[in-house]
């Protein structure tokens, strides 16, 4: 960023940070309890609006692995790249119809919960095992890809960038809990949209306009299935996948009024999702006309790097509440699937209890600190992004079969789905996704083969109850 003052984008980026803590110092005042630390509400406390946790949604699936990323493939293979996003979207879209309402009625703020209900409580365990690791994935990717993207256009080192990403967002949720997680993501939601399609923007106008960025680029890049369709299907199972099934996602549908604001909270997310996308991926095929032969990962920095002052800071603070506002989720899910499903279990304690409260808020910064590590020696596991996708995908098959289905299977069949879902879909990963099969298949595979096997061997074996639906009767 050799043309402008670099201070001054690094002053904006470090004033964003610290606006985040003053408003979990605000949120602390909705933190009296465990409880409330995780759910974002107490007694007394004003349902969440479905717009806001719409954005909070939205932000909490657009870190800088999304955005930056889209870019990058957009670079190479042209405007179909938005799929890598729109998916999520689309997958919101069948989440708002198909389980929000359901989630919202009953009444739990965990996946664990959700699944052990009718599986029982071994189920839970297992559940929060996967669940953890997946976040804890992403975690790393997160703070690695936001550390390689922000370090050059701050001009500070690579590893300063990581810590500084990730001790920050882990501390100001751990001050405020879920309550700041909402507020500041909402902020993070705002600034990511800004900055996304002001980049988008100036990159048209860089080019010469639509007409000339047309005649620039190969036809094919204005193709919806270049990437392949192979590519876009593996996406959304992964993607729909992560919506249905991702803890922090429950937690925020948990925070409205009822099963209708939960629906409409999630159309907001799509609405806002897939336009965002697709002007991601147009900011790469700009960077393609604009810089030819540079680093694909660079095209979004590199867009960047020619804008003023003013409109960089802009779009480097949204980069940065991009990875501010994943982590902050990420963490928020790790700490409250450790005291539901470890913590109290473990020491018979209550929610209420004020040392319940000072272990969430702990392990909340603890669980942000273990990815930072790892980040900051592995720079390359952004990788794995779509791995922690496709394990949740394969709880989303059970969470379907939960809510759908809870007579299909086993409680048995269950855990072993969780468990190979987990060794299978990761060997397949390691294994460099033989035969051109993308692991999302293999994690969506393994617990539909596994169920309908426990299903026909079940004999004797109790039936799992079906989960409380919201009036239709079936418990």
């Amino acid at each position: 960023m050799a043309e402008h003052n670099h201070v001054v984008v690094l002053a904006a980026t470090v004033g964003y940070m610290v606006a985040l803590s003053l408003v979990s110092v605000y949120a602390l005042r909705h933190s009296r309890n465990a409880r409330s630390y995780t759910s974002g509400t107490g007694h007394g406390d004003k349902a969440i609006p479905a717009l806001l946790i719409g954005l909070l949604l939205m932000s909490e699936f657009i870190g800088t692995t999304a955005s930056v990323g889209t870019a990058q493939y957009a670079y190479q293979f042209g405007i179909s790249a938005g799929w890598n996003v729109a998916v999520l979207g689309i997958g919101f879209l069948a989440f708002s119809f198909l389980l929000a309402r359901k989630y919202k009625e009953l009444g739990e703020n965990t996946i664990s919960g959700v699944l052990s209900s009718v599986y029982g409580p071994k189920v839970k365990v297992a559940t929060s095992i996967i669940m953890i690791f997946a976040l804890q994935i992403v975690g790393v990717s997160t703070m690695a890809s936001a550390g390689a993207v922000l370090a050059p256009l701050l001009e500070v080192d690579r590893q300063v960038a990581i810590v500084v990403v990730g001790v920050l967002a882990s501390v100001y949720v751990g001050i405020g809990g879920m309550r700041s997680v909402i507020y500041t993501n909402v902020i993070h939601g705002l600034v990511i949209v800004g900055g996304v399609f002001l980049a988008m923007v100036f990159g048209i106008v860089r080019v010469g306009g639509l007409s000339a960025l047309g005649a620039q680029v190969p036809p094919a890049f204005w193709s919806l299935d270049n990437v392949g369709w192979s590519q876009i299907v593996a996406w959304l199972v992964a993607g729909a996948g992560a919506t249905f099934a991702t803890q922090y996602v429950i937690q925020a549908i948990a925070t409205v009024e009822d099963g209708h604001k939960a629906r409409v909270a999630t159309v907001w997310s799509s609405v806002m999702l897939i336009p965002l996308g697709f002007a991601a991926a147009m900011i790469g095929v700009c960077a393609h006309v604009l810089y030819p032969g540079i680093e694909s990962l660079q095209a979004f920095p590199m867009l960047i790097a020619d804008m003023g002052t003013f409109l960089a800071s802009l779009v480097v603070a949204g980069l940065a509440a991009a990875a501010f506002g994943t982590i902050s989720a990420l963490n928020i899910g790790s700490a409250t699937l450790m005291l539901k499903d470890f913590y109290l279990p473990m020491t018979g304690r209550s929610a209420a209890d004020p040392r319940s409260l000072r272990f969430v808020r702990v392990t909340t910064v603890v669980v942000g600190l273990i990815p930072l590590l790892l980040a900051l020696v592995a720079a390359d596991v952004v990788k794995v992004t779509f791995l922690a996708k496709a394990l949740r995908a394969a709880l989303a098959v059970l969470v379907f079969m939960a809510f759908y289905s809870p007579r299909f299977g086993t409680r048995g069949g269950a855990i072993v789905s969780i468990v190979l879902s987990l060794v299978g879909t990761i060997g397949w990963f390691l294994a460099g996704n033989p035969w051109g099969i993308d692991n999302a298949y293999v994690a969506l595979c393994i617990p539909l083969v596994v169920m309908s096997i426990s299903h026909l061997f079940r004999g004797a074996q109790p039936e799992p109850e079906a989960v409380a639906d919201g009036g239709t009767g079936t418990r």
